[in-house]
């Protein structure tokens, strides 16, 4: 037998897991005809814990969406680092220099820019609030996927489900996106990202810094405590010599690369990597199926918006899910092609502008770094230019 349901959801992690709440609130589903499949959920972690390496920088809007479904009031505080002020500069200027960007919260007449928050906490609440309002969580994995007969069948642990449509929010790696034959653009960045917690010895709280170098961008992020998060996207062999450093080494050319801004750089956790690379499904729908996040884009880390993309995804797709006319079925193509119109245009003009930022501020010299450096000094001299940006970056558009 199986148990028939109206949507399906593959892939709980915090966009996958936003969809599936925000659908059970708003988009005329019983929540107990909602499935989220997640087989490796997470713990929150406790108090005492050191702060996870892999963080996220939340934008407003994500924040808003997060606090609508429930589950951002769920987080612990005084993990979360609040970025009340940012610094962006290019190789060949002064961190202190009048051409560098400065977004300032105050000025801006905001609360903070962004928050960062671990990633396995956000995802925790979310599950934790799936399951509060009535979605069946299955901690397994999917073992099968058709799509025929205007169903979707899924098996799961030895359970059948048919399902009007199934989300794929499994990530770069889709097997949601494989089983409905939609194909993808890949291109590699050729950088890793090295991701890892450091201790300054001049902290300046609230405040993040991002220096564009040319071998690629170096990004510092606030910790509760004076801490920060790093994000050094590197071209792979400058990546692996940095790898091959010892803490101390690593430390050492980190605050020369940051050019001692934060002091000195101490090393409280080991180091991570992953590589970087452009992901552009060729469709985000087909029958009885959808895509969202990872599974549909992937863009470079720079801009902090790979997260907030996922989330305006679900947003939108749970949106055109509640304009659908009474009696109209989710799987309904009119509703998942007003969904697509519109995040494939987003995240196309986003992946894009990160895009072009990366291949400008990569070259320290030439036309297009000079072009760039004085682009950077005029926004910065101009607040109505500064909040113009602010605005975009803080709702997710490009």
């Amino acid at each position: 037998m199986s148990a028939p349901v109206e949507l399906a959801v593959v892939g709980g992690g915090i966009v996958g897991a936003t969809l599936a709440a925000l659908a059970a609130q708003q988009a005329r589903i019983e929540p107990a005809r909602i499935v989220l499949i997640e087989p490796a959920a997470p713990v929150a972690p406790a108090a005492q814990e050191s702060i996870d390496l892999r963080v996220s920088a939340f934008a407003p809007a994500g924040i808003a969406l997060l606090t609508q479904v429930g589950a951002w009031p769920l987080l612990d505080a005084s993990r979360l680092g609040v970025c009340e002020r940012m610094r962006i500069w290019p190789e060949h200027l002064p961190p202190d220099s009048p051409d560098a960007l400065v977004f300032d919260a105050a000025e801006l007449g905001e609360s903070q820019l962004a928050v960062i928050a671990e990633n396995r906490a956000v995802q925790a609440a979310l599950l934790a609030r799936c399951a509060a309002l009535g979605v069946r969580v299955l901690p397994h994995r999917v073992t099968h996927l058709s799509f025929a007969d205007d169903v979707a069948r899924l098996e799961v642990n030895g359970e059948t489900f048919d399902a009007q449509l199934v989300a794929g929010a499994d990530g770069a790696e889709s097997a949601v996106r494989a089983a409905a034959g939609i194909s993808v653009h890949r291109r590699g960045y050729q950088q890793l990202a090295i991701v890892a917690v450091v201790r300054p010895s001049r902290p300046q709280p609230g405040v993040a810094f991002q220096r564009f170098v040319s071998t690629g961008p170096v990004a510092l992020l606030p910790l509760p405590g004076g801490d920060c998060s790093i994000v050094w996207s590197a071209q792979e062999p400058r990546a692996n010599e940095l790898l091959a450093l010892d803490d101390a080494a690593f430390a050492a050319e980190l605050t020369r690369v940051t050019t001692e801004v934060l002091g000195n750089l101490q090393m409280v956790s080991r180091r991570a990597a992953f590589p970087l690379r452009r992901l552009a499904a060729q469709r985000y729908i087909a029958p009885n199926c959808v895509l969202l996040g990872d599974a549909a884009h992937v863009i470079h880390p720079l801009a902090g918006q790979g997260v907030n993309q996922g989330l305006l995804d679900a947003q939108a797709l749970v949106a055109a899910l509640v304009s659908r006319p009474r009696g109209e079925g989710i799987a309904a193509l009119s509703a998942l092609r007003r969904y697509e119109r519109e995040r494939r245009a987003g995240n196309a003009l986003m992946g894009g502008m990160v895009d072009t930022l990366d291949r400008i501020f990569s070259r320290p010299t030439g036309l297009p770094a000079r072009i760039a450096a004085a682009g950077m000094g005029l926004v910065n001299r101009n607040l109505i230019a500064r909040r113009f940006f602010f605005r975009q970056a803080a709702a997710g558009r490009s």
